[in-house]
């Protein structure tokens, strides 16, 4: 007895079974299937990313324009962002594009010019901080409470911290600025100093979660040091809150950056500068020149909106990584 029939798999992932033959002889029986196309090749559809990826995607353009005005060359601005070159409080024409301040100094080349320096600037500060919360949080974290001279110390930090925290950011800044100098390093120092405790909480807290877990006591009973495993088990498992607040810190720093500025503690004219523009275009604005004061202070919040959608598409991926069990 000899049967032929024809069937076709359902899914797209394997072969397709187009042919069935089953052959029934007095001793055997034979069972023969010959594969066809995949659904996928038969219709020639792409595979197309999701339109979540597409709107994460879409939420990193503002932050590339604002790197990109950050890195370029300033030879391409119409006039020295740091010279007179026109009549002072001129309006916004075809000549000078956001107009003049009280100095003459072209509005639009000083504006695009305090890209490079403020969010370079912002980005040494949020680098700079993020490496000291790193070590000093895993240090206080993990030692904090060990009955040693290294945990009373950790002790004694983690109660400093706390004690450094109730005092309001902008004082501290003020102040660490008076006690540094107005310089671009001691700058960044400054407000790296000034917003390493939060940070350092967080990290601490995610420590004490990560030294509870197996694979702390499996390295302690693998002979591992305790200055080890802090380094190599606890510290690359205890980072990611922090790396994830990056684009934060980033933004706090630049806003930080311009409000000191703003009180004249910051960078010194005619060093092209967010905070000291707005200063300088404030009492402009009252008497109706308000573009001395109106495009810096769009370009500072068009930057920090920026980066908090990096911010926000970062998060966004770390929690979709985590929820389908890759990170």
């Amino acid at each position: 007895m000899s049967t032929e029939t024809t069937s076709t798999h359902p899914t797209g992932t394997g072969p397709t079974v187009t042919d069935l033959t089953v052959t029934d002889s007095p001793n055997t029986l034979t069972l023969s299937a010959t594969p066809g196309r995949t659904p996928a090749r038969r219709t020639g559809r792409r595979i197309r990313p999701s339109a979540g990826a597409l709107r994460h995607a879409g939420w990193l353009v503002p932050a590339a324009i604002v790197l990109v005005l950050t890195l370029w060359p300033n030879d391409w601005l119409p006039f020295p962002p740091t010279a007179s070159v026109g009549a002072a409080g001129s309006a916004p024409d075809g000549v000078h594009w956001f107009g003049t301040d009280s100095a003459g100094m072209d509005v639009f080349s000083r504006t695009i010019a305090s890209f490079r320096i403020d969010v370079l600037l912002g980005i040494l500060v949020a680098v700079l901080t993020t490496v000291i919360s790193g070590a000093v949080g895993v240090l206080v974290g993990f030692f904090e409470g060990e009955r040693s001279v290294t945990g009373t110390i950790t002790r004694l930090i983690g109660r400093g911290l706390d004690l450094f925290q109730a005092i309001p950011i902008m004082a501290a800044a003020l102040v660490a600025v008076v006690a540094f100098g107005l310089s671009i390093p001691s700058l960044v120092i400054s407000l790296a100093v000034v917003l390493s405790p939060a940070q350092i909480r967080l990290v601490r807290t995610e420590v004490l979660r990560v030294r509870e877990l197996g694979y702390i006591d499996a390295a302690t009973i693998a002979g591992y040091g305790r200055f080890r495993i802090a380094v190599s088990r606890v510290l690359p498992n205890s980072v990611w809150p922090l790396v994830e607040n990056l684009p934060l810190i980033f933004a706090t720093s630049i806003m930080i950056l311009a409000a000191l500025g703003f009180l004249g503690v910051g960078l010194q004219p005619p060093t092209p500068e967010w905070g000291a523009m707005i200063a300088g275009g404030s009492s402009d604005a009252a008497v109706g020149r308000w573009w001395t004061a109106l495009f810096p202070s769009a370009a500072l919040i068009g930057t920090v909106l920026a980066t908090l959608s990096v911010r926000d598409a970062l998060v966004v991926s770390v929690a979709n990584r985590r929820a389908t069990g890759r990170g």
